[in-house]
């Protein structure tokens, strides 16, 4: 039903992000606030359910809203877009200035009931959520490392046999805090630290979870123009050298196992390519890429979907690739089958993919674009505890002990904006 006149004071111009975050938490309602890459402006939608929608995963067919899409969710031949949780944009707001404003149309009387909570809501002086040491955050975060180390052991003892080519394997690290983190305040800091990265917090009431990324990594993109893009990212190195100097992405140095490894991740977009005849695309790299705190080996493939008469790409794309082999593995089959025996725990929406789909870029361009990330540098906040996602990609080359301190330094993507907030606090 189109509501005729929506009446907003006149000083409603500069609520808050934590305003239209905490009264959509607070009645109920899943939420999602992002930031693209290399951009400034924030955004932030309300799904005016308790429960977001389960659709199938058609960027054609969508309207503007927030896809959530798990790990263990990937196309097993049925030729049917998989379906994931949806957050639809019933209510959309964006940053204006030092203030949020409305970027689409109210049509409904829950959206009108939301904007008068929050005309009426008032900060509450809540302390700083402090990390505590835990004893039992040790003995956990021990154990992952036992499984984790001993999992890649067993992963390149069957490479060396032949039972598959790559493997993604992962583990958690839990934290805790004192009170709960500010998801908005960690999402702030997260865009200024890393400019050129995702940035998302995700409200999911049905699970009573927070989930908050920073991901590097983008699975599919088409903008208003149709211009599809993705990259394929593989490698790490720490963006600093030892003597805590940020490098320039020239002085990177490869060894053969990461450079075959991102190899592998190309390899494996060409080959979707290939399966649906698609020829004319543009495939830049592979250069260092600089993510935060991290370095990263990548090539960028663009296509023109109209020039090449192909506007399903992005769907057909999504189904194609995910899950992808930087977060998977190749053989695809055999690698997803040796991580659920192995990695002993569930992945949740960790390493698969979020992002607006069908959104307006500013509120006033015609068209609209898609733009999905794969869910890698990102952490679970459940109450008081944290828990962080990392894995690492491994070759019959690899090396258990090394692979866990990679897997250390991209939870430090999370965990030292953590500690930052404490310090300026």
């Amino acid at each position: 039903m189109q509501v005729e006149a929506i009446h907003i004071r006149p000083d409603f111009a500069q609520p808050t992000a934590t305003a239209w975050w905490e009264v959509a938490r607070q009645a109920g309602y899943p939420a999602a606030l992002w930031r693209l890459p290399n951009q400034t402006e924030k955004h932030l939608i309300v799904h005016l359910d308790h429960t977001p929608a389960v659709v199938p995963v058609d960027l054609e067919e969508l309207p503007a809203g927030f896809v959530m899409s798990p790990f263990n969710n990937f196309d097993y031949g049925t030729g049917q877009p998989f379906e994931a949780p949806f957050l639809r944009a019933d209510l959309h707001v964006k940053q204006a200035g030092q203030g949020w404003e409305l970027a689409s149309p109210v049509t409904s009387r829950r959206a009108e009931e939301l904007i008068g909570q929050v005309q009426a809501y008032r900060p509450a002086n809540r302390p700083v959520a402090q990390m505590v040491d835990d004893p039992a955050a040790d003995q956990i975060n021990s154990v992952a490392q036992h499984r984790f180390e001993q999992s890649v052991e067993e992963a390149v003892a069957a490479m060396q046999q032949g039972a598959f080519r790559k493997v993604v394997l992962s583990r958690t690290k839990s934290v805790w805090f004192d009170e709960e983190p500010d998801a908005v305040a960690l999402f702030d800091q997260l865009c200024v630290a890393y400019p050129t990265a995702f940035v998302a917090a995700v409200w999911l009431p049905d699970r009573r979870q927070v989930w908050i990324s920073a991901s590097p990594e983008r699975l599919v993109s088409v903008d208003a123009a149709g211009i599809f893009r993705t990259i394929s990212l593989a490698g790490t190195q720490s963006a600093y050298d030892a003597g805590g100097r940020l490098k320039r992405t020239s002085e990177a140095l490869w060894a053969q196992k990461e450079i075959e490894e991102q190899a592998l991740v190309s390899r494996y977009i060409i080959e979707c390519f290939k399966k649906i005849r698609l020829r004319e695309y543009l495939e830049e790299g592979p250069k260092t890429i600089l993510a935060g705190n991290l370095m990263h080996l990548g090539s960028h493939f663009t296509v023109d979907t109209q020039a090449v008469r192909y506007g399903q790409l992005g769907t057909v794309m999504i189904r194609l690739l995910h899950p992808t082999s930087a977060v998977c593995g190749m053989p695809r089959t055999d690698a997803f089958n040796f991580i659920n025996e192995h990695e002993g725990y569930d992945r949740e929406f960790y390493s698969g993919f979020l992002g607006p789909v069908n959104m307006t870029p500013d509120g006033v361009t015609e068209g609209t674009e898609s733009n999905l990330f794969v869910h890698i540098r990102c952490m679970k906040v459940e109450g008081k505890q944290a828990t962080l996602f990392a894995g690492a990609g491994l070759t019959e080359d690899s090396d258990p002990q090394k692979e866990w301190k990679e897997t250390e330094m991209k939870c430090q993507t999370l965990l030292s904006v953590m500690k930052s907030l404490n310090a300026g606090q």
